[in-house]
């Protein structure tokens, strides 16, 4: 058993849907007009319907497409949290850090082994299943607390500061030289009421 299967089980049975809800809110109540936790729980809700594409795809090269655009936006995202925002948690809760580190961590290699399987297969699936348990545990995690918390802390400036930084990093992955971020947003806007262009 793997380090990310060993998580996974341990967050079985995970916190209802009526609790993330719950913890969506208390974020919502906290984030600014279009500053980095706005932008953050809008991506948030790009990768839930990115996850939710892959699983009811009904072939593999459509699977496998869904799965390339959860991919980047997953890693753009992790990415820009890992380098600007996990920083400023850790500043005054290391073990907040390094547990929102180690989980994208293994999310990532978890994405990277199913890119491996049959597209079509039962373990496919299973694994996809898995990893979706398992990131939206960790947005909970950070929606409930860790984020609000920080938030709390910051000045304006530093809240200013943090946006900027974010949307750097996270562009610097997904508008690189194939543009990936167009597509991206076509299909969540394609994916249904609710969906907006990633950091609007």
């Amino acid at each position: 058993m793997s380090i990310f299967d060993k998580l996974a089980s341990a967050l079985l049975p995970p916190e209802s849907a009526q609790d993330r809800a719950n913890a969506r809110q208390v974020a919502q109540t906290f984030a600014g007009d279009g500053d980095w936790l706005a932008i953050i729980l809008e991506q948030h809700r790009q990768v839930e319907a990115f996850f939710t594409q892959a699983m009811v795809a009904p072939d593999g090269p459509s699977r496998t497409a869904a799965l390339k655009r959860l991919g980047v936006l997953l890693t753009g995202h992790a990415i820009a949290e890992e380098s600007v925002i996990y920083p400023a948690i850790a500043d005054s809760e290391k073990g907040h850090a390094a547990t929102a580190y180690h989980e994208q961590a293994a999310a990532k290699v978890e994405l990277a082994h199913l890119e491996r399987l049959d597209p079509m297969g039962k373990d496919w699936r299973e694994k996809l299943e898995q990893i979706q348990r398992a990131v939206l545990h960790h947005v909970f995690e950070e929606e409930g607390t860790w984020f609000p918390e920080l938030q709390q802390r910051l000045a304006g400036a530093e809240r200013t500061r943090l946006t900027r930084r974010f949307m750097e990093e996270f562009e610097r992955y997904t508008r690189g030289p194939s543009q990936h971020l167009a597509p991206m947003q076509m299909a969540a806007q394609q994916s249904g009421p609710g969906s907006a262009p990633m950091g609007k």
